[in-house]
């Protein structure tokens, strides 16, 4: 398992980029009522500047969502907005492992959690509300991310679910459709 500390150099995080975490990043776009998602480079897992660049890269007059889902352990959701990006981390514990986790802390402006957090249950963090207004409300998200028994790509695939997107997730992670 491919872990990469928030305390690497940054010569670490550079090899870390040579060396992508398993999961997937996906970017989720809504154009002319239809959902289509496509494949961002693997670097998007460990560099949240790279997830970020590659969903701006995307010009859409829909709605542009990222998704992460990081070596099973947690996922994030970015959506570009302007002159920012909306976040939010499944599980805040995951920052004392992972840099990617540890710069949505950073953006979102909430100090690292503390060593002996790493035994407690994941907690959320950042804007629950991110996909209200595409079908999934706040407090059910929060839900969702604290559904500690399920993977990231099972939390990420209930999203899309609720969103509408499920299938065309489920063909470009899995190359089928999703269940109902």
């Amino acid at each position: 398992m491919a872990v990469q500390s928030v305390r690497d150099s940054a010569g670490a995080k550079a090899e870390a980029k040579d060396q992508a975490l398993p999961g997937f990043a996906v970017a989720v776009i809504r154009e002319e009522g239809r959902w289509r998602c496509v494949r961002l480079e693997p670097d998007a897992l460990v560099d949240l500047d790279a997830a970020i660049t590659g969903l701006r890269s995307l010009r859409s007059t829909g709605a542009v969502l990222g998704l992460l889902a990081v070596d099973d352990c947690f996922f994030v959701l970015l959506r570009p907005i302007p002159g920012g990006v909306n976040l939010m981390l499944s599980d805040a514990v995951a920052a004392l492992d992972y840099d990617v986790a540890a710069d949505v802390l950073d953006l979102l402006r909430v100090d690292l959690p503390l060593e002996d957090a790493a035994d407690d249950e994941p907690w959320p963090e950042g804007d629950m509300s991110i996909v209200a207004d595409l079908g999934l409300p706040a407090d059910e998200l929060e839900v969702l991310a604290g559904e500690w028994e399920l993977y990231p790509d099972e939390q990420l695939a209930a999203i899309g679910r609720r969103c509408g997107f499920a299938d065309a997730l489920a063909q470009v992670v899995g190359g089928r459709p999703a269940s109902p």
